[in-house]
């Protein structure tokens, strides 16, 4: 395991139909030199924004492929020409090194960070401060990057989703002017979009018998903040990292006294410490999809129709009134 990554989180038509990202193209060929505005996005989230914002004049490229886990994404030489000849780059810095690092070297005009669009925070394994792993003293070293870590998962959060959609809105307006007008009524049809996703959780959630919940990685801590939740996570921000001993005990604990009844795992990776867990501790298991990427497994088939889903699968986990 590379702790330093581990460390490293810190920080559709013109008419924007919000379905999947059907112009969204992962051949190299498309991703630049086009009539249009050439977008690479680092993932899918990234993705999803510019394809809806950009509708009918952008031509967007996900250097993520679909499926794939984004944490651990390396850029190929074909995907550093891509960003060479795209107009402009949206990215999560933070999130993919691999990305940050390549988008820093290219001579790209419109770069566009979207963790500056936002305010990110730290957020540990949950609403407590977890080690989570083994290893601790092969960490202690870290221990002063680890404690100004930044939780880049704010998709997750409509509201921050929204604020980001506005800077890229306005990314998009200064670096294409010519079709500024469309891509502001983009950015406020899809801002309005996710206000009403938004309230939908703010009323599904806002009575449940429990407010705690279990997931597999830490990447909930932005919706748990928003609606009065409080996410404990088996492992950390990091999908692939593995709990210690003492942290599946302290959960096994915990999910008695908070009446937890779920753990959650996700689509893109293995689910087999949170079936181990839920197996030990007499719980269910289902999916709380963090939208890395959407692929056939996926509970939905763009954005806001996993976030629903996740808000049913919360709603029937906590015992939502």
């Amino acid at each position: 395991m590379n702790v330093r990554r581990r460390l490293i989180p810190a920080a559709a038509a013109a008419s924007l139909g919000l379905g999947a990202l059907t112009a969204c193209s992962s051949d190299s060929a498309a991703s630049g030199n086009t009539d249009k505005f050439d977008v690479v996005a680092s993932f899918y989230p990234m993705a999803f924004l510019a394809e809806q914002i950009g509708g009918a004049h952008a031509n967007v490229t996900s250097l993520t492929e679909p499926g794939q886990e984004p944490h651990d994404l390396e850029i190929s030489t074909k995907q550093r020409a891509q960003l060479e000849e795209a107009d402009a780059a949206l990215y999560l810095k933070g999130l993919q090194p691999a990305v940050d690092e390549a988008v820093g070297q290219t001579g790209i005009k419109t770069k566009i960070d979207a963790a500056t669009l936002t305010h990110l925070e730290d957020h540990g394994t949950g609403g407590h401060t977890h080690e989570g792993e083994e290893g601790h003293a092969e960490e202690e070293g870290h221990a002063e990057e680890e404690e100004h870590a930044r939780d880049p998962h704010v998709w997750l959060d409509p509201v921050k989703y929204a604020e980001i959609a506005q800077g890229v809105g306005k990314a998009f307006e200064k670096a294409d002017p010519d079709h500024a007008a469309d891509y502001k009524k983009n950015t406020e049809a899809l801002v309005k979009k996710l206000n009403g996703l938004n309230g939908d959780f703010e009323s599904g959630l806002k009575n449940t018998k429990s407010k705690v919940f279990f997931t597999n990685h830490a990447a909930f801590g932005y919706l748990a903040e928003r609606y009065g939740l409080t996410q404990e996570a088996i492992s950390g921000i990091d999908p692939e990292s593995e709990p210690s001993g003492a942290r599946v005990r302290e959960l096994q604990q915990e999910a008695k006294a908070d009446g937890v009844t779920t753990v959650f795992y996700e689509t893109l990776v293995s689910d087999k410490t949170a079936k181990t867990l839920a197996r030990d501790a007499n719980l269910k298991t289902d999916v709380l999809d963090p939208i890395e990427g959407i692929t056939a497994k996926s509970r939905g088939d763009d954005y806001f129709q996993v976030m629903e889903s996740n808000l049913k699968a919360l709603q029937a986990a906590l015992g939502a009134k």
